[in-house]
């Protein structure tokens, strides 16, 4: 019998050639690069890749061009495949229930953009406070008047964020990274709110408090930070919006639709809310024009995770995922362990 196959996704690597070669020792490596999803298919149904025990995509931006990870495609993976390895964080764009009826792992690679998530957050953080997206957007314009209006304007509506309090919603790595920072660069204080509550020495990092309800959370913060993954739901409509202090401020760094936009915009009209920080946004790559336009909203184009670092992690992280799943039979990073062994009944 030859090497068992994996089927790479998407463009060449670009870093860790080092480390692919020794993977391309393990393995017969086949390629797919970046097909239409129609041709994708194609190529599943005749058997293309052949029996391929794994999936590797190693770029977030690449290999993903035939489209959504859903039903139509898992029906066609051979019963061979048993893991897939993909760049990013967030897997909204992949049915991880229906791979693993099907037997399959799947892995992401959270671990390897932490830092950079991370930093993001805190800069959004201090943005809420310091509103400087205000003053840097009039600077830009080179206009006096603006200039002038930013320069005396924003010292009575910003306030430091030493002392307050950071609300985290979802308390994995990246969670967890963003309060250590908060607490430790901007000596806030760190509440935290997950699905459970995590060990002491977790928590100990940032002295993170557990909130077992959301909503005592939201009513207790000056600020909170969403990082959780993206569950099919809107996570904050208007009604738990409206359970924050008047006056808090939001950050979301996971998924746009998290958030409810139309309630976000009410609550920042309203003053329930004085400033959000979005890397994330609704409806991708659209930016809520009315969001975009308020001096007191600072916005990106989902670049948190986006640096050199992460993608040479993301890279690295889907190989050694792979090969710890040939070598031990478990996987480093797997998000949907628990799904397989319900599925099977391990």
């Amino acid at each position: 019998m030859g090497k068992p196959i994996v089927l790479h996704l998407g463009d060449d690597i670009r870093w860790n050639h080092e480390l692919y070669a020794k993977f391309s020792e393990q393995f017969e490596v086949r390629r797919s690069y970046s097909l239409p999803r129609p041709d994708f298919i194609r190529a599943l149904q005749d058997r293309k890749f052949g029996d391929f025990v794994a999936m590797y995509r190693p770029f977030w931006n690449t290999g993903g061009e035939m489209g959504n990870w859903d039903e139509e495609l898992i029906s066609l993976l051979p019963s061979s495949c048993k893991i897939y390895a993909s760049a990013g964080a967030g897997f909204d764009w992949v049915d991880t229930a229906s791979l693993a009826k099907r037997g399959i792992i799947y892995c992401n690679a959270a671990a390897a953009c932490t830092e950079s998530v991370a930093d993001a957050a805190l800069w959004l953080v201090i943005s809420t406070f310091r509103l400087f997206s205000w003053s840097a957007m009039a600077a830009r314009t080179a206009d006096v008047d603006k200039f002038v209006a930013a320069n005396r304007n924003l010292a009575m509506v910003s306030q430091n964020p030493k002392g307050h309090t950071l609300g985290i919603i979802g308390f994995g790595q990246i969670g967890r990274r963003a309060a250590e920072k908060a607490y430790k660069a901007l000596d806030m204080n760190i509440l935290y709110h997950d699905l459970v509550k995590m060990p002491q020495q977790l928590e100990d990092v940032s002295k993170a408090t557990f909130h077992k309800s959301m909503e005592t959370l939201l009513a207790e913060s000056d600020c909170v930070v969403v990082a959780t993954p993206f569950s099919g739901e809107t996570l904050l409509d208007a009604s738990l919006l409206s359970k924050l202090k008047r006056g808090a401020r939001i950050v979301n760094i996971a998924r746009g639709k998290l958030l409810d936009e139309t309630a976000l915009i009410d609550a920042l009209k309203s003053g329930q809310l004085s400033a959000a920080g979005l890397d994330v946004h609704f409806n991708e790559p659209q930016v809520n024009r009315e969001l975009a336009a308020m001096k007191n909203v600072e916005v990106m184009s989902h670049n948190a995770g986006a640096s050199l670092d992460s993608h040479i992690g993301f890279e690295r992280l889907g190989m050694e995922n792979i090969l710890s799943f040939q070598q031990t039979g478990k996987a480093l990073t797997p998000v949907n362990a628990q799904l397989v062994a319900k599925a099977y009944k391990l």
